[in-house]
């Protein structure tokens, strides 16, 4: 696999060595695992081969999953979200982080019922389906996800449940969280705010690139990491996932430049503009 590295599909059409690397590099894939933000769609954009790429795996019964560290949605949300802009897909095919922390919690820290969420109504709906008791009295817990309705008031009790020594999880490290018209902060923002008034991280963060994320997907999906493909734009959770032996593929219509490329210690076996020249790629494989 080191020989694929940073195999950059931009001029496939045209070059057969590029072309060739790039087969080679998906041969063996069973499964893919789509990131949705920056990947999927921008906003209430749906990017440039989405449709044709899910439409052909689904065509080709080849397993497909939606991964998203955006904990701020209930996975039925992004459901709905996806049909309107125009993919056919079902519950089933959604995985958000926040779904994968609830099952953390539940198979690691059975006794841990009561939890202090720091999230949005979405990601409360999300625990109380698995069964927690949501409360500010008394908790075994903090959670930490993406809360676009955090208020100081929240930061504050947060702050002083992290410094009281309470066990400490996030749903994901992003730092901030790609929109058509830029970024807004995201979670690893707030982690690093309530780190600089406590000292302290998280015990656990769970989504991507951690390691409760990877034994999730593959559990899910019946497969072992070598034969699972994650694709997204984010080189720090997505295309880090490498490292926990997934296939990854870089594409480049979300937050990553390919200037980004040189500096990052993470590299994806393969890059693509878009989920478009990816469809291509996997078609005529």
């Amino acid at each position: 696999m080191d020989g694929y590295r940073k195999c950059y599909a931009g001029s496939i059409e045209d070059n057969e060595a590029v072309t060739q690397a790039s087969y080679e590099i998906l041969s063996g894939i069973k499964a893919f695992v789509l990131d949705m933000d920056g990947t999927v769609f921008l906003s209430d954009r749906l990017l440039p081969g989405a449709v044709e790429l899910v439409e052909y795996l689904k065509g080709s019964q080849i397993p497909l999953l939606f991964l998203t560290n955006n904990s701020s949605e209930h996975r039925g949300n992004y459901t709905e979200k996806l049909n309107q802009l125009g993919l056919a897909v079902d519950e089933s095919m959604i995985f958000t982080s926040g779904e994968a922390t609830a099952h953390f919690l539940q198979e690691h820290f059975p006794h841990m019922q009561r939890i202090d969420l720091f999230g949005t109504p979405a990601l409360e709906e999300e625990f109380k389906i698995h069964g927690f008791n949501l409360t500010t009295e008394y908790p075994q817990a903090l959670v930490l996800g993406f809360d676009t309705t955090l208020t100081y008031e929240k930061l504050w009790r947060l702050c002083d449940g992290v410094r009281a020594g309470l066990p400490y999880f996030a749903t994901h490290p992003d730092i901030n969280c790609p929109l058509e018209q830029g970024v807004m902060p995201d979670i690893g923002a707030i982690i690093a705010f309530v780190a600089a008034s406590t000292g302290r991280n998280p015990d656990y963060i769970i989504g991507k690139p951690n390691s409760p994320v990877v034994s999730a997907l593959m559990k899910r999906l019946g497969l072992p990491a070598d034969q699972i493909c994650m694709v997204g734009d984010r080189l720090y959770t997505d295309i880090a996932l490498g490292q926990a032996g997934l296939r990854t593929v870089l594409v480049l219509s979300g937050e990553t430049k390919p200037s980004d490329l040189d500096e990052s210690p993470f590299q994806a076996d393969l890059v693509v503009e878009n989920l478009e020249q990816l469809y291509t790629i996997i078609k005529y494989s």
